[in-house]
């Protein structure tokens, strides 16, 4: 083989090789996402699923929730109660703070989240 040939089949090689080894490493990363999901699919049903046991019992417990969504779904206890305080939902910037304070719960949850 002549020097210009052997330089095309080694770089060839290393291409195939460099190529090959960043598949496997991706395949590899991919098996461990396929791992992780059903777990974490499992999760977020089991929370799914409490949130929901929890909200059929409030609805049992409390005939007049039904019908409106709480002020203080996903929010801490003290802006439930800050958010209660606006019953009815009372004025337009009433419900524009009571929103706030249920993005702010959510988001709070959300990064606690381990």
């Amino acid at each position: 083989m002549s020097a210009p040939q052997s330089i095309v089949q080694a770089a060839i090689n290393r291409l195939g090789a460099r190529l090959g080894s960043g598949l496997v490493e991706t395949a590899a990363a991919l098996a461990v996402l396929a791992q992780e999901v059903p777990e974490r699919l499992r999760h977020e049903w089991s929370l799914f699923l409490e949130e929901v046991e929890a909200e059929a019992e409030r609805l049992e417990t409390d005939p007049a929730a039904g019908a409106a969504p709480p002020p203080g779904a996903g929010a801490s206890t003290v802006e439930a109660e800050t958010v209660a305080t606006t019953a009815g939902w009372g004025t337009p910037q009433d419900q524009i703070d009571a929103l706030r304070a249920q993005v702010a719960g959510l988001s709070r949850r959300l990064e606690d989240r381990p």
